[in-house]
């Protein structure tokens, strides 16, 4: 599990037969501190209710493009979840 917060959206000019209607959103991939780690990245939102501002979990790779319906389209991350909250131990 990766964790993000969404930044903005992704309107794209063409799409994939299988990703019509699948929003992308842009995701800040974060550390479990919530500080920025890394660049943005582009996420299909497998959950279809994340939007800006939002801390969100996803996956890459294969498992993200098992999260879509019909699966195994080409994606590299997707949107699993929304996060309401984050408790670490010792803190």
């Amino acid at each position: 599990m990766l964790l993000g917060r969404v930044i903005g959206t992704v309107v794209p000019c063409v799409v994939y037969e299988g990703l019509r209607g699948v929003p992308m959103l842009l995701v800040q991939p974060v550390d479990k501190q919530q500080k920025d780690s890394g660049a943005p990245i582009v996420c299909c939102d497998a959950t279809r209710m994340a939007g800006p501002g939002e801390f969100v979990y996803y996956e890459g790779g294969r498992e993200a493009a098992m999260a879509l319906n019909p699966s195994f389209v080409p994606v590299d991350h997707s949107i699993i979840g929304i996060v309401d909250g984050l408790d670490i131990e010792g803190n």
